[in-house]
């Protein structure tokens, strides 16, 4: 009596993107990253969106991702459960990012002002798109569920940008760069709406978070964690390359991500509760 045929290892390696520019573009600018990282890797990838940053941790920590582009907060999370982040994002030469409350502008709708107007967040576990918002505003005394008449979470920046423009909200949040690159709110307005950034105004900065991270899940071996890093650190040796950090991590390169480095963030995230 022969043995029973063995169950082939799994083969590909299943990387997560975040929902956060919005489900149809990242689909559309998942084909070359798909390509670069087989290339990486010497075997099959399969690139997929989450619906939320929550699934995003889960399919990281469950094991149906192998791997996932990750905002801070869903690396602290990961990285205090024992997961490793191999690499962060930098931006503007810089590896820290803050948020900006804005509204349309010309509405005239001031920080003093926010009682009874309606807030576009876009996700529980975004930092720059709820975490950091909300902890600035109870810092200032200001406690969302009362001073805003409704509050929506529009899944992505472009969607509660996109809220605030079509006046079904009246404020939203957008990540932009630091304040020691002179940068302003509409940089990251730019990133998310092209041309739009004189379309909004600033209400107020948020205090700054480490950039977003690439997670690696717990199962993955070393020597392929490894091999991934060095893809990631050395995306922006090459036109393709840069072409990637541009169009999916918003970066012009990677770095590698110390060791607990969200710590910081679980203070953020409490103070948003």
């Amino acid at each position: 009596m022969s043995a029973p045929p063995s169950t082939p290892a799994r083969f590909s390696f299943r990387f997560g993107l975040p929902p956060s520019l919005g489900n149809a573009l990242a689909r559309e600018r998942a084909e070359l990253f798909t390509s670069f990282i087989e290339r990486a890797l010497s075997r099959k990838v399969e690139v997929s969106v989450a619906s939320s940053y929550e699934a995003l941790a889960k399919d990281l920590l469950a094991g149906r991702a192998d791997a996932v582009w990750a905002p801070p907060f869903v690396c602290a999370r990961v990285e205090a459960m024992g997961v490793r982040v191999l690499a962060r994002g930098v931006r503007r030469g810089r590896s820290s990012y803050r948020s900006a409350l804005v509204t349309r502008a010309g509405s005239g709708l001031t920080l003093e002002k926010l009682q009874g107007s309606r807030v576009a967040w876009v996700d529980r576990d975004s930092v720059a798109g709820y975490l950091l918002p909300v902890a600035y505003l109870k810092a200032k005394g200001q406690e969302p569920a009362k001073t805003f008449a409704s509050q929506q979470f529009a899944g992505s920046y472009k969607a509660a940008l996109e809220a605030v423009q079509s006046g079904a909200a009246d404020m939203a949040s957008i990540f932009c760069p630091p304040e020691s690159t002179g940068l302003t709110y509409a940089d990251g307005v730019e990133v998310v709406l092209p041309g739009k950034g004189g379309a909004f105004e600033l209400i107020a900065y948020t205090e700054e978070a480490p950039n977003d991270g690439v997670p690696v899940g717990m199962s993955v071996a070393p020597e392929l964690a490894g091999l991934l890093e060095r893809a990631l650190l050395g995306l922006h040796e090459s036109d393709d390359g840069k072409r990637l950090l541009e169009e999916i991590f918003s970066a012009e390169r990677f770095e590698p991500a110390p060791r607990m480095g969200y710590r910081a963030l679980y203070r953020v995230a409490l103070a948003s509760l």
